[in-house]
């Protein structure tokens, strides 16, 4: 099993995810959001219209309350962090399980084509 860890580097300590409680994820997603928009210097109505919602929503979201994932991706996209989900979920690929499956099915060579006799008649 993969740990994650991360370096909490308001308290100079390291986290692993998989031992915090659910509230706690989200709390500490939508603190580190809150902290990059105060990093920006960006008010809350701001991040709102480069977001793209409400302003009441960004408030909702950096209090951890329930929002939807589509809030969570138009904050990401302003923030230049879209990317970041690559390191999350990596494109897997076709795994060697399904390659073998399609093997038999990919055309290996052309057939060519078969030019009718012209003496034959086309009946």
């Amino acid at each position: 099993m993969v740990y994650l860890l991360n370096l909490d580097y308001k308290n100079g300590i390291v986290m692993n995810w998989y031992q915090l409680s659910d509230e706690t994820i989200i709390k500490t997603i939508t603190d580190r959001i809150l902290q990059k928009r105060l990093n920006e210097n960006m008010t809350q109505k701001e991040l709102a219209e480069k977001a793209g919602v409400h302003v009441n929503t960004i408030a909702n979201f950096e209090k951890g309350n329930s929002t939807s994932l589509i809030t969570l991706v138009q904050i990401l996209r302003v923030f230049n962090g879209l990317d970041s989900l690559d390191s999350i979920f990596p494109d897997p690929g076709i795994s060697p399980v399904e390659l073998l499956k399609l093997k038999g099915k990919e055309r290996e060579r052309a057939s060519g084509r078969k030019d009718k006799d012209e003496n034959e008649p086309s009946w």
